[in-house]
């Protein structure tokens, strides 16, 4: 089954998470070639590596096949 790295970029900022959704690779390793090209960029410099992070999804596939929870029951769990 072919699978896709999904890169992001988010932190938390007054109590909000911001995230940007950078790229969708087909290989880890492009995803990481594209966070060295943008790690010392204007914004970017400001924030740890950490903030960067990849996620890997099977195409073709259910991927969130055991639900969600909303920010209230998201709340009630800390």
């Amino acid at each position: 089954m072919r699978e896709v790295y999904i890169l992001q970029h988010s932190y938390d900022i007054e109590n909000f998470e911001e995230i940007k959704i950078i790229g969708i690779y087909s290989t880890l390793l492009k995803a990481e070639e594209t966070i060295n090209r943008y790690k010392d960029k204007k914004r970017f410099i400001d924030y740890p590596i950490d903030c960067f992070s990849i996620d890997k999804y099977k195409l073709d596939a259910d991927n969130w096949t055991e639900g969600f929870v909303n920010w209230e029951e998201a709340n009630e769990e800390v």
